[in-house]
């Protein structure tokens, strides 16, 4: 869960404020049509269509709406690219119109917005149109720089592991807490598994961050000395891409607190680590912060 760095360029002119999806334009209801090649991604779906797909291939996630026409134009050609190279990567669409959480778990801010995921971790992003050729080569760049680091689609013929396709269905089907258990038993069984691991770390998070009022951040401000409201607070920061200031909050309740407040404080911080890439600059920062605190 590494935060979406733009590769590509700033927001483009295209790209506007959800505020004004309120009120869909008369004319345009039913409009809606996923691009052909692409999954259109769910609450249901998005363990399995997105992060744990993304441990075999680059995933390319187009969040969107079919309203807008920079939207539909994107979506088009992303359409167009991932049906020409054949299965070297996937397109995921989350229509934000109707699936407005898991927006939300992406930080987006104005539509469309496209991030790559590789490993179960965002790698990059951007916001607004693109030309055909850019965007080219941006999906070439994504293959290249993920070749050889993901498991790859597994030939035909090939058995796939019947847990973890239990597992994934389980997900499909929404059921969040016996794909829970189901990873964990792969986990017990292949202490290494990847695709478990990361499956285990972002269920957990998004059961628990999903829950928290949005307001949380706010409610905590006033309350610096209580502990689940700065829990509650950063998990919202997290799910709103406010990385550092979720970390800082935490670094700085461990600061105020002592004992087993101070223990859980770190021990939360540490699994808000562990959403992100080890080599992430603020991954590594809030580690020198925390040593800092600490000692």
């Amino acid at each position: 869960m590494t935060r979406p760095r733009p590769t590509v360029g700033p927001a483009l002119a295209g790209a506007f404020d959800l505020s004004a999806l309120k009120a869909p334009p008369p004319g345009r209801e039913g409009a809606a049509t996923v691009p052909a090649g692409a999954v259109e991604v769910t609450e249901a779906n998005l363990e399995a269509e997105v992060l744990a797909r993304s441990g075999e291939i680059p995933v390319v996630v187009l969040l969107w709406t079919p309203r807008s026409d920079a939207s539909v134009q994107l979506a088009d050609t992303l359409a167009a690219l991932v049906q020409e190279d054949g299965g070297t990567w996937s397109l995921a669409t989350v229509n934000v119109d109707t699936t407005p959480r898991v927006a939300q778990m992406f930080g987006v801010q104005a539509v469309p917005t496209v991030v790559a995921l590789a490993g179960g971790q965002p790698i990059s992003s951007f916001q607004g149109p693109q030309p055909a050729e850019q965007l080219r080569q941006w999906i070439d760049s994504l293959i290249s720089a993920t070749a050889g680091k993901l498991s790859g689609v597994p030939e035909q013929g090939e058995q796939t592991d019947p847990a973890l396709e239990q597992a994934r269905a389980y997900l499909d089907d929404g059921d969040f807490d016996a794909a829970l258990t189901a990873y964990q038993d792969i986990l017990a069984a292949k202490p290494n598994d990847a695709e478990a691991t990361g499956a285990i770390r972002q269920i957990t998070f998004l059961q628990r961050a999903t829950t928290r009022a949005p307001e949380s951040p706010a409610l905590a401000d006033v309350a610096p000395g209580d502990v689940e409201a700065a829990f509650a607070a950063a998990d919202v920061e997290i799910l709103q891409q406010n990385v550092t200031a979720a970390f800082d909050r935490l670094i700085e309740l461990i600061k105020r607190t002592a004992g087993d407040e101070r223990t859980a404080a770190r021990t939360r911080l540490i699994e808000l680590f562990d959403l992100f890439d080890a080599a992430d600059p603020e991954v590594i920062a809030g580690r020198r912060k925390l040593a800092n605190a600490l000692y």
